[in-house]
């Protein structure tokens, strides 16, 4: 969430800064909110201090048998006027806080200025793409063709937008989450199994609701949603602490599976693995002090690359442009690996600094040394990776002309000693 202060400090430019976000909001009609805010809390004050001192008064006055029939009668006049005031400034309050919990983080002056993922920017790439001597095949058909992961019956449980992983399809998908999560452990990030299931308080901490309820599955007749990414879980552990500044960064690691009702996607990517209501991932969140988050993001972005180096995965980084950015990202780098049976790149992470934004909204916090106050932190969240993208990537990419899929090299310890799939291998 942000500031409100900042926000009307300088109104001309956050008002530009919000429209590169496809955002628009009236700031002089939330400035008026704000101040009525404001001068109804003092005059609630006033009356609470008038009433408190008279309350103290009127004892002293009944000893001195003085009459304080009027004096009560005032105080009684008096609390009910400071009733009306909190009625008054809780709905105010409430107005403010509508407005500010949908308004999303400001970009930093080096996220290009864009409306969508045409303004995004390419940073690097790395690796080479595989040159085969037979036309690549999309990693639905050599799924379906091994048999290692069965799209008929997933629709048939469940409907559309689901997989069911078979046998050594299920076996390279778990080989792969263990993978990560050794590579983030080596890499100083704390492995944590959260539950599946959290509340609203949580997800409107990272910024999930109010605005994107519609992307939830909420459970019926219940506070619970099912997790759309464990970087929920992870941020909210420290929601309403103040941590030690010693301690950062902290860096959490965690496998979920993860929900979306992919609102809005009807007819993107129906194919295969790579837009599914259910996927698993493998989510990266720190926690640092502010003059650190950039260096920070850095380091994580290239922490997530490593498990698509250690697998010889070829990938691109792209800055995402104000339009693109996620809700409650300052700035964000997609990790995009190659996917040569669709001869294209596609988005396997995103890596964002969240700046203080997430940390206003779940109140977590830290004690600067220098000034002795309490500071909010400054949150940030990669995916390292997303699993079902990595399992296709490798189909995709390690495929042979026969149909098989050879298990990379660093995987295979994870998958038995198996160092190809294939039809006899089922």
């Amino acid at each position: 969430m942000l500031d409100i202060r900042d926000l009307l400090e300088n109104k001309e430019e956050t008002t530009r800064l919000l429209s590169t976000r496809n955002t628009e909001v009236n700031l002089d009609e939330l400035e008026k909110i704000y101040n009525k805010h404001k001068e109804l809390l003092i005059e609630k004050e006033k009356k609470e201090s008038i009433r408190n001192s008279v309350s103290r008064e009127i004892p002293q006055l009944k000893k001195q048998g003085v009459d304080v029939s009027k004096k009560i009668a005032d105080m009684k006049t008096i609390g009910e006027e400071i009733t009306a005031l909190k009625k008054e400034i809780d709905n105010l309050n409430e107005k403010l806080t509508h407005t500010l919990l949908r308004l999303p983080n400001l970009p930093q002056p080096v996220v290009p200025v864009g409306k969508d993922e045409s303004a995004n920017i390419e940073k690097r790439q790395w690796g080479e793409k595989p040159n085969f001597n037979f036309k690549a095949k999309p990693h639905w058909e050599l799924a379906e063709s091994l048999n290692i992961i069965d799209f008929k019956r997933a629709t048939k449980i469940s409907g559309a937008r689901f997989a069911v992983y078979r046998g050594l399809g299920a076996k390279l998908e778990l080989a792969l989450i263990n993978f990560m999560l050794d590579i983030q452990s080596k890499n100083g990030y704390e492995i944590f199994i959260p539950p599946f299931l959290i509340n609203s308080a949580s997800l409107t901490g990272t910024g999930q609701l109010p605005k994107f309820a519609e992307d939830l599955f909420k459970c019926e007749n219940s506070d619970y949603y099912l997790v759309p990414t464990a970087e929920v879980p992870l941020t909210n552990m420290h929601r309403d602490e103040i941590l030690n500044e010693d301690d950062l960064p902290i860096k959490y690691t965690a496998y979920t599976p993860c929900f979306r009702s992919e609102a809005g996607s009807w007819g993107k990517d129906t194919r295969g693995l790579i837009r599914q209501h259910q996927f698993n991932k493998v989510e990266l969140v720190k926690f640092t002090k502010p003059e650190d988050s950039n260096d920070e993001l850095e380091k994580l972005t290239q922490d997530a690359a490593h498990v698509l180096e250690l697998l010889n995965l070829p990938y691109r980084v792209v800055l995402l442009s104000t339009g693109d950015m996620g809700f409650s990202a300052s700035q964000c780098y997609d990790l995009e690996v190659w996917l040569p049976g669709q001869n294209t790149y596609r988005e396997i992470s995103s890596c964002s600094n969240c700046t203080n934004f997430q940390a206003r909204r779940a109140n977590i916090r830290y004690k600067n040394k220098n000034t002795g106050k309490n500071e909010f932190v400054h949150t940030l969240n990669g995916s390292g990776l997303a699993v079902g993208r990595t399992f296709l990537a490798i189909l995709e990419n390690y495929q042979t002309a026969e149909g098989d899929i050879i298990i990379p090299e660093v995987l295979r310890p994870y998958m038995g000693g198996i160092e190809k799939i294939t039809n006899k291998s089922i």
